[in-house]
């Protein structure tokens, strides 16, 4: 059974750092690319962060560019979302996403049907 399990979140004060995890099940990551999305209360979903299958490209949507960090450890078939210098704006829930033979990543992956999703995982930023 192919599943995403996600780990991570929970409540920081602004400023401060949390970091998500995405671990696959039954599919080895490094074939897929990686898609973190959030959703805010009231709020359409929205892409935040892609990570290549192939060539380990990155993209990053404007609102996190510069705080927000996607990587991958092949070893542990998982991918992290490290964030930094949060803001309360950046609360949500967040999502991982995996698709299947994306070799470069863009801000455009954000609008491709993904063929699986994590369950999500809450990211608060509060002081």
């Amino acid at each position: 059974q192919l599943q995403l399990v996600q780990s991570g979140g929970g409540l920081v004060q602004p400023g401060g750092s949390l970091r998500l995890s995405c671990a696959a099940s039954g599919f080895t990551l490094t074939s897929y690319a990686i898609g973190w999305f959030r959703q805010a209360p009231g709020k359409e979903r929205e892409g935040v962060s892609c990570l290549s299958s192939s060539d380990n490209s990155t993209a990053y949507a404007d609102s996190v560019k510069g705080r927000f960090t996607i990587s991958r450890d092949g070893a542990k078939n998982t991918v992290y979302l490290q964030m930094d210098s949060l803001k309360p704006e950046d609360t949500a829930v967040y999502y991982c996403a995996a698709i299947e033979g994306v070799p470069r990543a863009s801000i455009h992956v954000f609008n491709y049907t993904m063929d699986q999703w994590g369950r999500g995982t809450l990211v608060a930023v509060s002081s």
